[in-house]
């Protein structure tokens, strides 16, 4: 059995019930105390990194008797923070010292910041990183931790999605607390995005329960798709890249033109990462955005949901090399005058189906945009 202090983020209890697969109230805790340590914020990032700090005193949270189970799980959990385990003498609130392990980074890694406050993160990033752990602790045993750490960034981004799903409410009397049964639930796959599984009953417009269904869904974060258009010069913006699901249906033409579009980061309001997107794909800095609506990109298959968006900005420039090269994008932008932007929709040149949903809502609001 071992014992852990934990100053950080795994001070949220909920948090290490997840990691360690723990009902609640099954650990032993109490607070306590590394003397000259200090805990600060990691510059742009949500995690706090450890220092020793002459007279300082790095508040934390005491964990007693661990299993080598408990310790694989954090090493996993942990190990892709690139952290490692040392023993340290620690002050408890009652006057004694106990022995514990403590996780430390390794040296120079991070960039220390302003001193970092449990609750101030927790209410920012708790819930978001309770539902990222649950995605990930469900690769322990399967992935490793250097895997693991590669998909972290898109599992935060999809419990970010899943927790603006939440809010997502039009007033519908059935309630999925008392009309939908889950009989089992899996998380298949885990990557930039997931794959889960569930077998599952709803109620059924009889109002009779239905069948046992066998499903899968593509788990993604949250979109923004926008189409840039110039009022002035009546001119678009278009994007073009390789897209590999076309390629793996074996369309032979797999270069697609497209609307800009990205995902919404953790923390991030959709219009921050429209503006943040056009930027990054097409070098364009918009004057006004006109929201045009969001929906479920594909409702039988992926819970990706789309913020779609018309964008005003001067366009006169294009880019043979827009996107994020640490991202694999190799992204190059079109400008095309409206009526020849409307003949290729009418001809059926792309296929993109935002990018005909956006062609449409610009067709209707066209003149009410080019209005001095």
């Amino acid at each position: 059995m071992s014992d852990l202090f934990f100053y950080g983020t795994l001070q949220h209890v909920p948090l290490l019930e997840r990691v360690l697969n723990r009902e609640p109230g099954d650990l032993q805790t109490e607070a306590a105390v590394l003397s000259d340590h200090a805990v600060f914020a990691v510059k742009d990032q949500s995690f706090p990194m450890i220092m020793a700090k002459p007279g300082g005193a790095a508040q934390g949270l005491l964990v007693r008797g661990l299993s080598q189970e408990d310790r694989d799980r954090l090493d996993f959990y942990e190990g892709g923070f690139d952290y490692a385990l040392d023993t340290r003498t620690i002050a408890l609130a009652d006057g004694e010292t106990a022995q514990a392990l403590v996780f430390f980074p390794a040296p120079d890694l991070w960039t220390p910041d302003k001193p970092w406050s449990l609750q101030d993160w927790a209410d920012e990033w708790g819930a978001l990183t309770v539902l990222a752990a649950e995605d990930v602790m469900a690769q322990y045993g399967i992935l490793s931790p250097a895997e693991i750490a590669k998909a972290f960034p898109a599992a935060r981004m999809r419990a970010w999605a899943k927790l603006e799903a939440r809010k997502r409410l039009t007033d519908d009397p059935r309630s999925v607390a008392k009309d939908v049964i889950v009989h089992s639930h899996k998380r298949a796959y885990l990557g930039y995005f997931g794959m889960e599984e569930i077998e599952f009953q709803h109620r059924q417009h009889d109002g009779t329960m239905g069948p046992v269904l066998h499903r899968s869904a593509l788990m993604q974060g949250s979109a923004v798709v926008l189409l840039p258009y110039d009022p002035l010069r009546d001119l678009v913006l278009l994007v073009e890249q390789f897209r590999t699901p076309a390629f793996l249906i074996d369309d032979p033409e797999p270069w697609l033109w497209e609307p800009v579009a990205g995902m919404i980061d953790p923390g991030e309001t959709p219009e921050q990462a429209v503006h943040r997107e056009s930027m990054e794909e097409a070098q364009t800095e918009l004057t006004s955005l006109h929201y045009v609506g969001g929906a479920y990109s594909s409702t039988g298959s992926s819970t990706e949901f789309a913020h779609l968006y018309v964008g005003l900005g001067d366009l006169t420039e294009t880019t043979e090399s827009g996107g994020l090269q640490s991202e694999g994008e190799d992204i190059r932008s079109k400008i095309l005058p409206y009526e020849e932007f409307m003949q290729m929709v009418d001809t059926h040149v792309f296929k993109d189906l935002p990018l005909l949903t956006l062609a449409h809502w610009l067709a209707r609001h066209r003149d009410q945009l080019r209005q001095p």
